[in-house]
């Protein structure tokens, strides 16, 4: 760290210690922290560093550093930044990846960190901006790209810049319109629903309407009319015209460059990771990214030079500007780093743990902790994962050439390493009605045959199940919690029954070992919990013992319990419990280690030394999300980063791995034909990933479909069961989810008013103008009346605009051809008078006039459909809003019909943290509190901790724990008490 200290910025003084998000802006060429009211504002006038700190296992932390460039920036701030990046680099030990972020061309991971979008602001730092507080509000127009992280650009306020491919936000004072262009990307459309929520709370103070206009559907609905008035009128938009922004680099074959002295020269031979010097900096070429590899003994000046030596060369070669440039450390490359060599031999990562607990350590010395006494403090209580509900139905087959056999009851539970086995567990989750876990079980020893066959023999069973099963794949020795639990308790033994088992034992000339009830057998007894408790026949032989294990040996109809001098008493207890399973009723003889009898060691083949050794513990993983693509037939993924239950889009196949587990989750409108290919894509992934990222090639494998998905499943994301019930595509959804449901089904009209008729004969009448075969426009009479005379006014509207667009009602003769140019100042014209009147109308309906008490002082959120709606039925069409108003904020509304008492509520910030006006105490909010506290959200006691208490009970701030993935917090909250 000696090299660290000769470049510490005072700005960066205590970095990387806390996870989350730490941002600072380049003022006078130097780094100064962003106040956090400021996150995700970006100036365009600017640089920034952003340092984001993720949790990694064995303890130690992850650093990413960003650098964004505004496009109005300096090149010397631009410089700055860049070099300060690199000495922020060095102050956290130099094994930071770092990234080069370019304004409208950002990664998806550092948009990831101000979802849904940032929105980049005119002005900066030198040019003395002002606060937005202080700015007149200004109608903006923006084009919004991206189906999970959003570029947000804005575009000039004219029509020419609508096209048919984009999905735009048109943000006005009084009202934000989402335009979809009429070949836009239904996932774009529903992202887009997101960034209007965003600017409405953020800009509006959640008080304005939000309004949708499909392109070329002018129908019957005040939105369109209002939204091309705005334009000027309705016109028609032209095509999408290609830009600079718009070139997408193609991804090359990968070319490995050596930095000498700034300067590069090619590296010869096949990609490999024997060609990268721990003492060199390397450019590797993929044409959409460029990285720079930096060796772990390299000088911090050396670094420097090479990051400049990557901007000259994306610079030289004229490359688009959505070329990435990523720098990153020996032993902490990226899987998309890796996968550009042949070879990447496993345990080749940097040694985490270890440098986590050191860096643990250091901060309890700091804090003035005893370290010596970490280690001897209480153990703490293994977490039991979620589980499958119990109660269910079990039904286990073994597979037997193309037939399926049923195991008697008594034998559930028995798996031989020679055979493969279908299980099936038939449960019920909640109020839902019946789920169902369906899973191939198969033996490390078994035929290739048999795990053929009951792959297919499940399908068969899956289909017949209409596809609402959640279907595993589990390898011997790789069982999942979840699978584990089914079975009290599991038991792997040697040998088959199958017929194919025993026929390749023959050929191979190997002496059959399967288990029997009167043979000589050991068993390792593993686990503590119902989740992990399996026994595992092993080789009879005395060298198979270990000191921290209990083992059961059988030998003949005796049956001894081996104890070992650092068992637990669970295992003691499984121990038995899986004697009584094997041999029903028999009588135990308990050997504890030391105390062995002769039959003991006779049986064993005699006495041998063995190993006293704990076996290691696989180290938990934070899991990824990832989308794929083949690409001329090789493999692809892409990470989805900070993902939630908003990035399982209907219309995909997303891959979820946890490193002990990996699901491919199948939306609903999926394509037929690709629902088939579901475990072939799993099996590409886990393939890929064992040779990059060291995943085991015996993974559990899951196919989840939409609606189906299980708690295991469930438990990585902060989950919301109620949106299973939500139907149609990603748009439809998220209509219905931000806007309330009845936003989302077609609107009945009413006929039994005048005002709605006269309304829709107007608009009909408006439609067929701009249909030049239906009617032949005529001059608008311009004589309005600005008189506040209501009835009037409107009555004067509609015969302007009648008489404009009805051939009958006006003289041939008195009615000249209009030239294209009067043709489209008409239209403009009665689509204004159209809109006056409209908005009169409105006026007269709003929630004010209604006499129905109301909950909330943010005005409904409207759109096309439901619009209509409210004309008819105001008060239904406002209630349906209230409800989802109430949904959204997750308050318990005064007329739920409920008797218990109010919560107090919780107020979310845009980070998604939570807080409260009221706090209490810890000792208060504990679940097995003395003197508890009511009327509060108990699912949510952390909430009520003042900011430090939360701090000294969770050792982090209430922001950084909710940026944290549901599974984690309930695991926080549970060793808290606070669950």
């Amino acid at each position: 760290m000696s090299s660290s200290a000769k470049v510490h910025d005072p700005a960066f003084q205590g970095v990387g210690q806390k996870l989350g998000t730490e941002i600072w802006r380049i003022e006078n060429f130097q780094p100064v922290p962003l106040p956090k009211s400021d996150y995700g504002k970006f100036y365009m006038g600017d640089s920034y560093i952003v340092l984001q700190t993720t949790p990694s296992k064995g303890g130690s932390y992850l650093y990413d550093i960003h650098f964004w460039i505004g496009k109005d920036t300096s090149q010397d701030e631009a410089g700055t930044a860049a070099i300060k990046t690199v000495e922020l680099d060095a102050v956290l030990g130099g094994r930071a990846v770092q990234h080069r972020e370019l304004q409208g061309h950002e990664s998806d991971k550092f948009l990831s960190y101000f979802k849904p979008c940032i929105v980049p602001l005119e002005g900066g730092v030198a040019s003395g901006f002002k606060k937005p507080e202080e700015e007149v509000f200004e109608t903006r127009l923006y084009v919004c790209r991206g189906k999970r992280v959003v570029r947000l650009k804005q575009v000039p306020f004219a029509r020419s810049s609508l096209n048919h491919d984009d999905v735009f936000i048109l943000d006005t004072q009084d009202k934000i319109y989402q335009f979809n262009g009429a070949n836009s990307n239904i996932q774009e459309r529903a992202k887009a629903l997101e960034v209007i929520q965003f600017l409405k709370e953020k800009y509006h103070g959640g008080t304005c309407n939000v309004a949708i206009v499909d392109d070329g559907k002018l129908d019957t609905e005040s939105d369109s009319g209002e939204f091309w008035v705005l334009f000027g009128g309705f016109a028609p938009i032209s095509k999408k015209v290609a830009s600079e922004d718009d070139v997408i680099p193609e991804k090359t074959p990968a070319k490995l460059y050596s930095i000498t002295d700034g300067e590069v020269k090619i590296v010869e031979g096949e990609l490999s990771k024997g060609l990268l010097e721990n003492n060199k900096c390397y450019l590797l070429d993929c044409g959409a990214e460029v990285f720079v590899w930096v060796g772990r003994v390299t000088q911090v000046e050396d670094r420097k030079a090479a990051s400049q030596v990557a901007e000259d060369f994306v610079a030289g070669q004229s490359r688009p500007k959505t070329t990435r440039i990523t720098r990153l450390i020996q032993g902490y490359e990226t899987n998309s780093f890796k996968s550009n060599f042949d070879s990447w031999p496993a345990g080749s990562t940097a040694p985490g743990g270890e440098e986590g607990r050191g860096k643990v350590a250091a901060l309890l010395k700091q804090q003035g902790v005893g370290v010596k006494g970490i280690g001897k403090s209480a153990p703490v209580n293994e977490e039991v994962p979620p589980l499958l509900e119990g109660g269910g139905k079990m039904e286990v087959w073994c597979i037997n050439g193309s037939a399926k056999t049923p195991l008697p009851k008594e034998d559930i539970g028995k798996f031989y390493s020679g055979d493969c086995y279908i299980v099936l567990y038939t449960y019920h989750s909640g109020d839902r009605k019946e789920d169902y876990f369906l899973c191939c079980w198969i033996g490390k020893d078994s035929i290739e045959e048999d795990q053929k066959m009951a792959a297919r023999l499940a399908d068969a069973m899956y289909n017949s199940l209409k596809g609402r099963p959640v279907q595993g794949r589990v390898f011997e020795g790789k069982e999942p919690p979840q699978f584990i639990a089914l079975f009290q308790p599991m038991v792997a033994l040697k040998g088959g029954l199958s017929t194919g088992y025993k026929m390749s034992i023959a050929d191979k000339g190997l002496t059959d070992e399967t288990y029997t009830a009167d043979c000589v057998a050991l068993f390792r007894i593993s686990g503590t919990s119902e989740h992990n408790n399996k026994a595992l026949q092993v080789d009879a032989v005395a060298t198979s013992l270990n000191s921290t294990e209990c083992f059961l040996l059988q030998s003949g109809s005796s049956i001894f319990i081996w104890h070992g001098n650092q068992s637990t008493y669970e295992k003691q207890q499984l121990a038995a419990k899986v004697a009584e399973f094997l041999k029903p009723g028999v009588a135990v003889k308990h050997a504890k280690e030391g105390t062995e009898s002769n039959a003991f060691w006779f049986a064993l083949g005699g006495k041998q030394s063995y190993t006293s050794k704990k076996a290691s513990v696989e180290t938990v993983r934070d899991p990824h999300l990832f989308s794929f693509s083949l690409n001329r037939g090789k493999f692809e993924v892409e990470e989805i980063y900070n993902f939630s239950q908003d990035d399982l889009l209907t219309e995909d196949i997303l891959i979820l791995d946890t490193h002990s587990e990996v699901f491919v989750w199948v939306g609903q409108s999926v394509d037929a034909k690709e629902k088939q290919n579901v475990f072939e894509f799993g099996q590409k992934y886990i393939d890929m990933a064992a040779s990059l990222d060291g995943l085991s090639p015996k993974v559990p494998l899951y196919k989840v479909t939409e609606g189906n998905e299980p708690c295991f499943f469930t438990t990585l994301f902060s989950w919301d069961s109620t949106r299973a019930n939500v139907q149609g595509n990603s748009f439809q959804k998220k209509v219905a989810l931000l806007f309330g449901a009845s936003h989302a089904v077609e609107d009945k009209p009413n006929g039994n008013q005048v005002g709605p008729t006269q309304r829709a004969s107007a608009l009909a009448a408006l439609s067929s103008a701009f249909n030049p075969s239906s009617a032949k426009p005529t001059l608008l009479a311009h004589d309005r009346s600005d008189g506040n005379q209501g009835p009037t006014q409107r009555a004067s509207a509609l015969a302007a605009l009648s008489s404009a667009f009805n051939p009958s009602s006006a003289s041939k003769t008195s009615a000249p051809k209009p030239s294209s140019t009067s043709q489209g100042s008409q239209r403009a014209a009665a689509v204004a008078a159209l809109s006056s009147v409209l908005t009169a109308e409105k006026k007269k309906q709003s929630p004010d006039a209604s006499p129905r008490k109301s909950t909330s002082s943010t005005p409904a959120v409207t759109s096309p459909l439901s619009e209509a709606k409210s004309e008819v039925d105001p008060s239904e069409a406002e209630d349906s809003q209230e409800v989802a108003e109430d949904k959204e904020t997750g308050v318990v509304s005064e007329t739920d019909g409920e008797d218990s008492e109010p919560k107090q509520e919780i107020e979310h910030d845009e980070n998604g943290s939570g807080s409260t006006q009221i706090t209490f105490s810890y000792e208060q909010l504990k679940a097995k509190s003395d003197n508890p506290v009511t009327g509060i959200d108990f699912k949510r006691r952390e909430a009520y901790l003042s900011d430090e208490e939360f701090q000294t009970i969770f050792e982090m701030e209430k922001e950084a724990f909710y940026k944290l993935p549901k599974w984690k917090q309930d695991m926080l909250k549970k060793k808290a008490d606070l669950f």
